[in-house]
């Protein structure tokens, strides 16, 4: 239900509604050609809505399930300045760890047990994390 359905009890008025015959039959006509716009672009909407959403669900990967206790690797992408005496980016590995998990905050995040010398905070997403193999 949309916000203004709810305070007055009616959907909006949008577009070109053709409540009444007129005595301007330009007006009518003009009325009518705009519902027909407005229906062909609405379908053009829905078709470029689901071939899109069929594109990027073809590509998604599900996304992979952490446990407290679990060993994971942190992508150091973005933490450049944040590694106190690592500053060469060239020469930095691209994952650092392992981290322990010390909690999931939700299925895109999760708390790590992170040393003082990452200056980050300890919530992280699990797309900058990856499973640590032995």
């Amino acid at each position: 239900m949309s916000p203004f359905k709810a305070n007055s009890e009616q959907d909006p008025c949008i577009g070109f509604e053709l409540r009444k015959k007129g005595k301007f039959e330009e007006v009518n006509k003009f009325a009518e050609m705009m519902q027909k716009i407005q229906k062909k672009v609405k379908a053009t909407l829905e078709k470029a809505q689901e071939d899109i959403k069929k594109y990027i669900d073809k590509h998604r990967g599900e996304a992979e399930e952490y446990q407290v206790g679990d060993l994971v690797l942190l992508s150091t992408k973005d933490l450049t300045y944040q590694m106190v005496g690592r500053r060469m980016e060239k020469l930095m590995k691209r994952f650092v760890g392992p981290y322990k998990v010390k909690a999931i905050v939700s299925t895109n995040a999760i708390v790590l047990e992170l040393p003082s010398t990452v200056k980050i905070h300890p919530v992280v997403n699990i797309s900058r994390v990856q499973r640590y193999i032995r």
